[in-house]
């Protein structure tokens, strides 16, 4: 099974004569015999999932990489994190996946209000299965928990994705940019409730 490991800035991808997909243009460079070629748009999911993406504007551009050998991953010198799913459900910001393993399933939820005041689409992605996923982000990642009855808010800008039993909703008129005088338009936060992980960059976009 392919094998995903991060080392600072740079994803190393073990092959074993098997596949992954990694964003277009992310291969700085390879060793031994592997193969590249465009998945298109999207981690899979069919016709049905491709159109969910289409109209939410939420497009993934991936390419395969198959063979035997080690696949060197970048993305603009972004710091890059490994997240092992084993059955549960990872939500993340599309620009922000890497790599991942070819037993996981790539799939579109709508994000409805955030992602229209945010500009960051309407839609965000959810990763499920049993497999590796390796995101990349502007400044190390922070694990935040939450618990019932310990809330978390989070600026839009910061999240880069979650996992457990989350809702996340709308906060306005609550944002670090308005403090500063940077904000425009309605400024808003995200809270999220119930049980899990939040990710957050330590860099604003």
């Amino acid at each position: 099974m392919a094998l995903l490991t991060a080392h600072s800035r740079v994803l190393h991808a073990d092959l074993q004569g098997d596949r992954i997909r990694a964003a277009s243009g992310s291969m700085v460079a390879f060793e031994g015999n592997v193969d590249f070629k465009s998945s298109g748009m999207g981690g899979g999911g069919g016709m049905r999932a491709a159109l969910k993406r289409a109209v939410a504007g939420e497009s993934i551009s991936l390419m395969d990489c198959a063979g035997h050998g080690r696949v060197y991953l970048a993305l603009d010198a972004m710091d890059v994190l490994v997240v092992d799913l084993a059955g549960d459900t990872l939500t993340v910001e599309s620009e922000h996946i890497l790599a991942h393993t070819e037993q996981l399933r790539l799939d579109v939820q709508f994000a409805g209000l955030r992602g229209m005041t945010s500009g960051q689409g309407l839609a965000t992605t959810t990763v499920t299965g049993h497999g590796q996923i390796a995101i990349v982000s502007e400044g190390p990642v922070m694990a935040l928990e939450v618990a019932p009855g310990a809330d978390l808010v989070v600026d839009p800008d910061a999240y880069v994705g979650s996992r457990g039993q989350l809702s996340m909703n709308l906060v306005s008129g609550v944002s670090w940019k308005s403090l500063i005088g940077e904000g425009t338009g309605e400024p808003f936060s995200l809270r999220f409730t119930g049980s899990g992980l939040v990710l957050v960059q330590s860099s604003e976009r």
